[in-house]
């Protein structure tokens, strides 16, 4: 039987740490095909180019890779066109990351680590996004492989459910601190958010978009308590976003 073919990308581009040591991580586990921004993407969410040209240029193999790629788009083009225009067979895995910084909580939906494994996971592919909540690019990465390689490997065994990609944050801290991984909600949270508004030489108006997480949800069984305790947390997410709680009740306006 040939070895699983797992799909490799990330939003912080090809060249950044997380990527190449999720690659090294991965590569015992099967054929490790690499496509990625030729550039950083973080913060772009589920965005895609319709209105520009794509270009893909081959890039020399490492880290345990057998084929690597660069993109000119969005985490999400790069799934859409290793999809669609390298591969000659479906992946059996997508992983995407190691993503620089936390994509737990509200991150999710601004992430283009996620969404690239979203994408996938759109595509009927298995899919795992892995996040380390360090946004240095000179992250220490080592205490997160033991729990990659892992997590991985169960869902190599085990299979993920149909529809779910699984996100993945791994706490700030060393190997030995780390207690375990818990099964989590997403925690409730949002960004307070403004613009620091500034002017060009020319006098123009400018602005640089900062702001403050803010955690609204006191739960011990959220991705954020999780990680504040020191163990790694996965949310199930999925991408069918129908409250299905409400339709009853919107049934009952009646219109």
């Amino acid at each position: 039987m040939s070895k699983p073919l797992i799909l490799v990308t990330n939003d912080d581009g090809i060249t950044a740490p997380g990527l190449r040591n999720l690659i090294r991580f991965l590569s015992e586990f099967g054929e490790i095909i690499v496509v990625a921004p030729d550039s950083p993407q973080s913060g772009k969410g589920h965005a895609i180019t319709v209105d520009d040209t794509l270009f893909l240029n081959d890039m020399p193999a490492n880290d345990g890779a057998t084929k690597e790629y660069s993109c000119s788009g969005t985490p999400a083009d790069c799934i859409k066109l290793a999809l669609r225009e390298l591969l000659d067979r479906k992946p059996d895995l997508c992983v995407s990351g190691i993503n620089h910084g936390s994509n737990a909580s509200i991150n999710v939906i601004y992430s283009g680590t996620m969404s690239a494994a979203i994408e996938a996971g759109i595509e009927g592919i298995p899919s795992i996004g892995f996040s380390l909540c360090d946004f240095a690019w000179e992250a220490d990465f080592s205490a997160a492989e033991e729990a990659i390689k892992s997590i991985v490997r169960k869902s190599l065994e085990k299979g993920i459910p149909e529809g779910v990609i699984l996100n993945v944050n791994i706490p700030k801290v060393s190997k030995d601190q780390i207690k375990g991984i818990k099964i989590c909600r997403q925690a409730r949270a949002n960004w307070r958010e403004k613009f620091d508004k500034r002017q060009s030489p020319s006098g123009k108006d400018y602005y640089w978009l900062t702001g403050e997480f803010e955690l609204l949800d006191n739960g011990q069984d959220t991705d954020e308590s999780a990680l504040a305790q020191h163990y790694i947390s996965i949310v199930p997410t999925q991408f069918d976003l129908t409250a299905y709680h409400a339709i009853q009740q919107l049934n009952s306006w009646k219109f």
